[in-house]
């Protein structure tokens, strides 16, 4: 007996580890600590120059898209809720929501060089590459201040008639803005800066997140009322279908070479759908962030979702990868 223990416990020496696999999905593959506290809101992602803006109480903490290192912060930006970047012109503009204006930096150095006054209340924020245009969502204006880049001047106010969240551009001179407490998405004409249609999202309700499909045409808000994500026709502005989401969604986003809908939800997961046609959509798995951490962001280059959080009352950057 004594010899056949020995000849198993030999044997076991060398059976190679039990490996556990991971269900495939969406992991934490890192936690980025970041220093000082306060709330945060939008992640903007510019996957070309490889960098990550996170609004985070009054500045926007700037990471490495790769390594994940934080590679600088953008002070003085009192309020902050968006960010967006003009690629063509070098510079980004961050909204000061309670300085009622858009705070101008260089992408290199990322020092201001300039503050320009908008309506009251900033929020979001958005490049229309058709007319090389920034627009700003005025929150409490019920209005879009819109900037040129090129000198930093308001060029034009669109009145939207109800307070603006969320807003994409198709790059073909149309512009999308959700109407948060109205539950419609606003369709304006980027080169003539004039409303088109009020397109109601009923049965959705409080409309915050929006991202778009320009291969189908598809718009994809996120209503908190009724927990939905509605799927709009870009043209017509038909209602197409909805599905169930997470409660208090406030970021969306999509991901074109995988045909993935990402809705962004308060309550501490992300709803991830995939595409099957234009008018199709099955849920592929609802990944468990953090209670609070509803907006994230998402670099289509590496697939990866970047979304804030507070860990035991440290701001952390949580990134997920797909496994």
């Amino acid at each position: 007996m004594k010899r056949i223990l020995a000849s198993l416990f030999a044997l076991a020496a060398f059976a190679p580890a039990v490996v556990v696999a991971q269900k495939p999905g969406y992991h934490i593959i890192k936690k980025v600590s970041i220093p000082g506290t306060g709330g945060w809101d939008y992640v903007y992602v510019d996957e070309a120059n490889r960098r990550v803006y996170i609004s985070h109480a009054t500045q926007v903490e700037v990471l490495d898209a790769d390594s994940f290192e934080q590679v600088g912060t953008i002070p003085n930006t009192p309020g902050v809720h968006g960010i967006a970047v003009a690629p063509e012109y070098g510079k980004g503009f961050i909204t000061a929501g309670k300085s009622d204006s858009v705070i101008v930096f260089d992408v290199k150095t990322l020092k201001q060089v300039a503050e320009v006054k908008v309506g009251k209340k900033p929020d979001a924020i958005v490049y229309d590459p058709a007319t090389k245009h920034i627009y700003a969502m005025n929150g409490d204006s019920d209005s879009a201040s819109i900037i040129n880049p090129a000198d930093g001047k308001v060029v034009g106010t669109v009145d939207l008639g109800g307070g603006p969240e969320f807003a994409v551009s198709d790059g073909k001179g149309n512009v999308y803005i959700n109407l948060e407490e109205k539950a419609e998405t606003v369709h304006i004409d980027s080169n003539n800066l004039k409303v088109l249609h009020h397109w109601p999202l009923a049965p959705g309700k409080t409309a915050t997140a929006l991202a778009f499909d320009p291969e189908t045409r598809r718009l994809f808000a996120g209503c908190r009322g009724g927990q939905l994500m509605v799927v709009l026709d870009a043209d017509s502005g038909k209602v197409v279908t909805t599905a169930p989401i997470g409660e208090r969604v406030d970021a969306a986003a999509f991901e074109p070479s995988t045909k993935t809908v990402f809705m962004s939800n308060g309550g501490g997961t992300i709803s991830v759908y995939h595409q099957d046609s234009a008018d199709t959509y099955t849920l592929l798995e609802t990944i468990t962030t953090n209670p609070g951490s509803k907006t994230m962001g998402l670099d289509r280059k590496t697939h990866n979702l970047f979304v804030p959080a507070n860990l035991a009352g440290q701001f952390t950057i949580l990134v997920f990868a797909k496994m």
